[in-house]
């Protein structure tokens, strides 16, 4: 296979075929290869047979071009094993190098015709069974179209004996990639049988049920036109397709084609098996006017129920599929991936989700939410499995709140007589509010106000609600005996409830074990690859700034009242109790956000000529010294302070460590460049980001002192000195009359030295000068 490649196609079995020969690669001409040559290609290649053969399908090149024609048998090995002509061909017309499709190297056998059995691939030579791995009729439908056969009807797991098996994941395979390329070898007992319609689909369709109907007949497709179609022949096709019975005839509502036409008139009973069992006219057509081609939607089975519940609204999630109920595995649905169920089933919204272990082994259908809210109908989504683990689901009965962020916040709407209706904000109030939230299983209301989330043109509530608050559901509070039929714009019901979630055990608010209030109850939430991105909007929620840790603590093993939230699920706006699932964990989520800083406190000490003044601030005598304290509560260790000056001409900033969650900045001589605003700002480094906080301004002012001032200085000072000391010499010397002289020698000596020092201290002065010059601001 080094001699022969297909190139610009959609997977390795089609492409613009080229040829290796002397280290060059060459396209080869449409007229010099033939059916023979492709059914050689294609086994060389390890794809089926070809199923398309037409110049420039895959792009035209500037490539050289084979020089020779091919002459294959069809039965070579090898392309370059067959014979070729002696012509010698330089160049090819635009348009004619050869484009080739092969079909993939897979089968259906063992099934009532070539549309059903068991699905084989072939790869690296051996033909092998698939292995049933989570294959649904929404990946089967490719599988079908490949086969160039109708729908899928069904997909069943089969037990085989054969152990060697193909495992592919449907996943791979519908991405656009080759069914063989995705194959990986294995073991099993449990393989895949598909069966699709042989002869009839229908294409452009939301479903698997619904489409513009197509027929096949002599190998090809042909469209149907609306005239040579009845009733009863729809019923034919939709139970010929498993589906339910046909809801909607028209012409022209999945597109128009310029496809064939089928050219005889369907005269069917309405009980044949199959489309093509049905007698046909005589007559022939072979067009049919613009927008008269059949298109059929049949009905969805009645494929979803909850049993075994206090109402219809709830209990064990059961799915009717291929003809067959069965419960739903516990595939980590969500609340939110729930709506669609709820919906589905006309109950309101989804209020809980709970597993329910069966005593053994059982049959169950396995349907992944993410497939269900792509639009997919239940049934297409649903494969065979065996497990003891199934879903119960409580719905809300007749309230639903739309539009909202959340599944807590929204335009509330009530059921009633099989109908949902607004309700006017006159006609509702707090009281009303919270036996609402209260059914709906989320905290108590926030906001209560019209038109939060869209006005629309639905019915409105009839009655005014008289609710105590205590009630279990709205529609039992009692009601006024007014009618209302309509409600002013922007007056419709708009209502929030609280986010029933909270961080415990931790050092302040912000930080602890995540618990969510889920059916009354707050539980711990486990831990399962929670990074700091689905952290970030837990925090925000809590308005506790960002996440600074995530992480996990052990717990009891096995502890059920853990609760999973999915942390693909939490999004900005969401409720973390919409992501709430069902799993086991022998880990809490533990979380630690940063919370918003507290702000610092900024006050002033001094010894004089300060004063304090309501509305102008600090008045500073200039001169004199003074002192800015920065302070913060305490809520994380170490961090430092950061005192800013700013002014009409200039700004300064000085930074000091937190001591005990405090700093002090000495200003030791007023002057009026000291004149300005100043405040203190907190910073604190907390895992590897900063976060800081800023207290208020304080103006200072710098102002001479009057001489009523200065006259009181120069004669309080002296006097006050003078005063000091008298009385430490009385105090000496009523002291040494009391000891002995020797005592009294040393004593006074003492004491004569304290005075000195006090009416000296030269070395203080010097000291204290010094510190304050340090500690004055100075330019940064």
């Amino acid at each position: 296979m080094d001699s022969v490649r297909l190139l610009n196609g959609s997977s390795l079995c089609s492409g613009r075929l080229e040829v290796k020969s002397n280290q060059r690669w060459s396209s080869v001409c449409e007229a010099d290869f033939d059916r023979q040559d492709a059914e050689v290609f294609c086994r060389e290649l390890g794809c089926g047979p070809p199923l398309v053969l037409q110049g420039a399908l895959y792009g035209e090149v500037e490539a050289p071009v084979w020089s020779k024609e091919f002459q294959c048998g069809g039965h070579e090995s090898a392309l370059l094993d067959c014979r070729s002509s002696g012509s010698a061909r330089n160049s090819c017309s635009p348009g004619k190098a050869v484009g080739l499709t092969c079909s993939e190297p897979f089968r259906l056998e063992g099934g009532a015709h070539r549309c059903a059995g068991t699905l084989n691939v072939k790869n690296l030579g051996y033909w092998r069974p698939v292995c049933y791995n989570d294959w649904n009729l929404k990946a089967a439908a490719i599988l079908c179209e490949h086969l160039d056969c109708g729908s899928a009807v069904s997909v069943k797991l089969h037990k085989s004996s054969v152990k060697s098996v193909w495992r592919i994941k449907p996943d791979c395979f519908t991405t656009g990639s080759a069914l063989w390329e995705c194959a990986t070898s294995d073991y099993s007992w449990h393989i895949l049988n598909l069966t699709c319609s042989d002869s009839v689909r229908l294409l452009n369709g939301s479903s698997l049920c619904s489409g513009r109907l197509e027929v096949k007949s002599n190998q090809s497709w042909s469209s149907v036109c609306e005239a040579d179609f009845d009733q009863q022949d729809a019923e034919v096709v939709c139970r010929e397709l498993g589906c339910g019975p046909p809801s909607v005839l028209q012409g022209a509502l999945y597109g128009e084609v310029e496809a064939p036409v089928w050219s005889k008139e369907f005269q069917c009973g309405g009980h044949e098996s199959a489309l093509l069992d049905c007698r046909s006219s005589g007559s022939a057509r072979n067009s049919c006017s613009p927008g008269k081609a059949v298109g059929l939607t049949c009905s969805e089975p009645d494929d979803v129920r909850l049993v075994g519940g206090a109402s219809r609204c709830e209990g064990t999630l059961e799915v009717k599929n291929l003809g067959e109920w069965r419960s739903v595995h516990d595939s980590h649905w969500t609340l939110r991936d729930a709506v669609v169920l709820c919906e589905h089933l006309d109950c309101g919204f989804p209020v809980s989700l709970q597993r329910s272990q069966e005593s053994s082994m059982k049959s169950v259908w396995r349907i992944k939410p993410d497939c269900v809210q792509s639009g997919t109908p239940l049934g297409e989504c649903a494969t065979s499995d065996y497990d003891i683990s199934i879903l119960n689901l409580a719905c809300s009965h007749s309230v639903r709140l739309l539009n909202g962020s959340s599944l807590c916040s929204g335009r509330l709407e009530v059921k009633s007589n099989q109908s949902w209706s607004s309700v006017c904000e006159a006609d509702f109030d707090q009281q009303d509010a919270e036996v609402v939230c209260r059914e709906l299983g989320c905290g108590p209301p926030s906001v209560l106000q019209g038109a939060l989330y869209g006005e629309v043109e639905a019915p409105v509530w009839s009655k005014e609600f008289q609710c105590g608050g205590h009630e279990s559901a709205l529609l039992d509070c009692r009601s006024s005996g007014s009618a209302r039929n309509s409600c002013s714009p922007g007056k419709a019901v708009g209502l929030t409830c609280s986010e029933p979630f909270r961080l415990e055990g931790g050092a302040s608010r912000c930080a602890g074990t995540v618990e969510v209030k889920y059916l009354g109850e707050w539980r711990r939430v486990g831990f399962f690859g929670w990074s700091l991105k689905e952290a970030a909007f837990a925090c925000e929620h809590l308005n506790c700034g960002l996440p600074i840790f995530v992480g996990k603590q052990t717990h009891k093993i096995l502890d059920r009242s853990v609760l999973y939230v999915k942390p693909d699920c939490v999004q900005p706006g969401s409720a973390m109790r919409d992501c709430v699932t069902s799993a086991y964990t022998i880990y809490n989520l533990d979380l630690t956000c940063s919370d918003l800083l507290a702000q610092p406190i900024i006050s002033v000490s001094s010894t004089d000529g300060v004063s304090m003044a309501p509305q102008q601030g600090l008045q500073v005598y200039r001169g004199s010294n003074f002192t800015i304290s920065c302070s913060i509560q305490p809520q994380y260790p170490g961090g430092s302070f950061q005192l800013t000056f700013t002014s009409s001409s200039t700004a300064y900033s000085y930074s000091q460590p937190a001591v005990n969650h405090s700093a002090h900045f000495l200003v030791p001589a007023a002057e009026p460049a000291h004149q300005g605003n100043y405040s203190c700002v907190y910073h604190v480094y907390i895992s590897s980001r900063d976060f800081s906080s800023e207290s208020r301004l304080l103006p200072v002012t710098v102002s001479a002192p009057t001489d009523f001032t200065v006259l009181i200085t120069m004669l309080v000072l002296p006097l006050t000195l003078l005063l000091v000391i008298t009385a430490l010499y009385f105090y000496c010397q009523a002291s040494r009359g009391q000891k002995s002289s020797r005592r009294e020698n040393t004593e006074l000596l003492e004491c004569n030295q304290g005075v000195c020092e006090a009416e000296g201290t030269p070395a203080a002065n010097k000291g204290a000068q010094e510190d304050l010059q340090e500690a004055h601001p100075s330019s940064t």
